[in-house]
């Protein structure tokens, strides 16, 4: 059966990737090695924390982080309470950042402190646009600024809400509700926002992953932006789809990326030509 309608939406898609593939390795990340079975009970915990903030269905939500565990595991909690992922550009400055905050009235932005050199927080602060409806800022790494939340309190938060109450909330979600907004380039004039529905994801990623030939046990190095639809659904999403393994790569570079096809097995590595040529011309390629 065709996975959107078999799932019909992103986080019932994780509760059936835990049924399917278990305990084998779906993301690794540093020291964090957690197959679909516990990735699901991560993704349940983020959708309490989620609700215990509250996200209302339909409330957009952005990111604005690097490829790491904990930016999988927010959007899946955003997901499951019904919310819009909007995801931002690391890249952004703060104005472009706040401009985006702006125009998709977010009320919640995960972020990280320290990326790059960068201070997410401040460098929104500095922008000096109000954003009236963004109600919480979350550090998914680094250190919390003045009125934002960690990564471990906003967890914890979550616990006075019921699994049951988490539970209802996903079983809620339609195919035909947004699950993101993702705003293009800007080339031309100022991003546009494309929306898109839990149902267009799954089915054009499922296509995608049998058109590459990805399947169960291949080891995804997910070096392609999460802010991008490239390297959230072509990355993670197809993973799960397909029960491959999510390995996150923060930044492209050539060492780091040899030495973790090597240490981890990859067997997966989509990306532009520049990216191969970079690791053919490397004199430690052997």
């Amino acid at each position: 059966m065709r996975a959107d309608l078999e799932w019909g939406s992103i986080p019932r898609l994780v509760a059936g990737a835990a049924e399917r593939f278990g305990d084998a390795e779906a993301l690794v990340d540093g020291s964090l090695r957690v197959g679909f079975a516990g990735l699901a009970e991560m993704a349940m915990a983020a959708t309490r924390s989620a609700i215990a903030a509250g996200l209302e269905p339909g409330d957009r939500a952005a990111i604005w982080a690097p490829n790491i565990h904990e930016w999988i595991t927010a959007a899946l909690g955003v997901l499951g309470a019904g919310g819009v992922l909007v995801p931002l550009n690391t890249r952004f400055r703060g104005r472009e950042a706040a401009d985006i905050l702006d125009r998709s009235h977010a009320k919640l932005l995960f972020c990280v402190n320290g990326f790059l050199g960068n201070d997410y927080p401040a460098l929104l602060a500095s922008a000096g646009v109000a954003l009236p409806d963004l109600r919480q800022t979350v550090i998914l790494r680094g250190e919390a600024a003045d009125g934002a939340l960690s990564w471990g309190e906003w967890l914890a938060a979550g616990e006075k809400v019921a699994p049951t109450a988490a539970a209802t909330r996903i079983d809620a979600v339609g195919p035909e509700d947004l699950s993101d907004i993702i705003f293009t380039s800007g080339t031309t004039g100022r991003p546009k926002g494309a929306m898109c529905t839990h149902s267009q994801t799954l089915r054009v990623f499922e296509s995608w992953g049998d058109i590459i030939g990805l399947r169960a046990g291949d080891r995804y190095l997910v070096v392609n932006p999460f802010f991008h639809t490239f390297g959230y659904k072509a990355g993670w999403v197809a993973a799960l789809l397909k029960g491959a393994t999510i390995i996150p790569q923060a930044v492209f570079d050539v060492p780091e990326t040899m030495a973790r096809i090597a240490e981890e097995r990859v067997s997966v590595l989509p990306g532009p030509p520049t990216l191969f040529q970079a690791i053919l011309d490397s004199p430690d390629r052997s």
